[in-house]
């Protein structure tokens, strides 16, 4: 017979992936999948389905943790952006279209704006393909009221639905060009992938240098990126490309390793519309060792004047 812990080790992808998109926080995600588990091993009776009752325990979990988290993000310093998640965990051929497009930063920066009901239900039965009775079950409401809830949500979310470039190959393509060009100094060859209403937008919380909140257009974009490219060469820093929550991005590392920032891009009509960067420390230590920004911003100045 099958234990508890490994019924829940065989559901923990999923949990996460649903508590990820409803708090768009690694750290908070992973707490929210743990106190699930705690609540599981402590119930009494074994559920009729182990996988409605954890999901919808890690459901109520993180929509309390929303909640508060809201008015921490109110008072958050300069833009904020989700914790950057590599790889998502949880994996469904029939609804690989539905998780992909959920987990861009575009869409849960959309969600934000979501109540928390509203947002739950939409994850639950837009990107999970829950039912009714098992979304009702999770946010503690009527059938009917979750349905006026998805169809609300469902409006929101169509209204601002980011659009991304339908072939992932030619997206992955045209960031590498665009990363080859920021490697080698090169102004041109950014300048021409940049749409002309590009935005370049970056999150560093107040714990890590920041150039400016939000740059708008190709040349203000270019601009930032002709000033950065000579002082991440100056301290060797490696740009890595790895997709970031299901776009096309990289990881920005200092020579020993440590991971300076991460970058995000929306690209649409064979150009890039959007680059979103994430360089406050506590949103990257879930992806490796991280880098003293502010020690490589110092390296780069005193490079400069030697």
């Amino acid at each position: 017979m099958v234990s508890r812990a490994e019924e829940f080790q065989e559901l923990r992808p999923l949990l996460f992936s649903i508590a990820y998109r409803l708090l768009g926080s690694v750290s908070e995600a992973e707490d929210a999948v743990q106190e699930t588990w705690l609540r599981f091993a402590a119930s009494p009776a074994r559920p009729e389905s182990v996988k409605a009752f954890l999901s919808a325990t890690v459901s109520r979990v993180a929509i309390d943790v929303l909640r508060s988290a809201r008015v921490r993000r109110e008072e958050y310093l300069g833009p904020w952006f989700p914790e950057p998640l590599l790889a998502d965990p949880y994996q469904d051929p029939q609804r690989s279209a539905e998780l992909a497009d959920s987990l861009s930063m575009a869409a849960l920066l959309l969600l934000e704006r979501l109540s928390p009901l509203e947002r739950a239900v939409f994850v639950l039965r837009e990107v999970f393909g829950f039912g009714f009775p098992e979304i009702a079950s999770a946010v503690g409401r009527s059938e009917a009221a979750c349905r006026q809830l998805a169809v609300r949500a469902r409006r929101h979310v169509e209204a601002g639905r980011p659009r991304f470039e339908a072939d992932r190959a030619k997206r992955e393509e045209l960031a590498g060009r665009f990363l080859d060009a920021f490697r080698e100094g090169n102004v041109d060859g950014l300048t021409e992938l940049l749409a002309a209403d590009v935005q370049l937008v970056g999150d560093g919380g107040g714990k890590a240098p920041q150039w400016a909140e939000r740059f708008t257009g190709a040349q203000a974009v270019t601009e930032v990126l002709a000033t950065l490219m000579p002082l991440f060469a100056r301290i060797a820093a490696q740009v890595q490309p790895h997709p970031v929550n299901a776009q096309p991005g990289a990881i920005f590392r200092d020579r020993a390793g440590g991971v300076i920032s991460i970058w995000a891009f929306d690209i649409a009509d064979g150009q890039i519309q959007n680059i979103r960067t994430v360089s406050n420390p506590e949103k990257l230590g879930h992806l490796a060792p991280v880098a003293d920004a502010w020690t490589a911003l110092r390296e780069a100045e005193r490079a400069a004047d030697a």
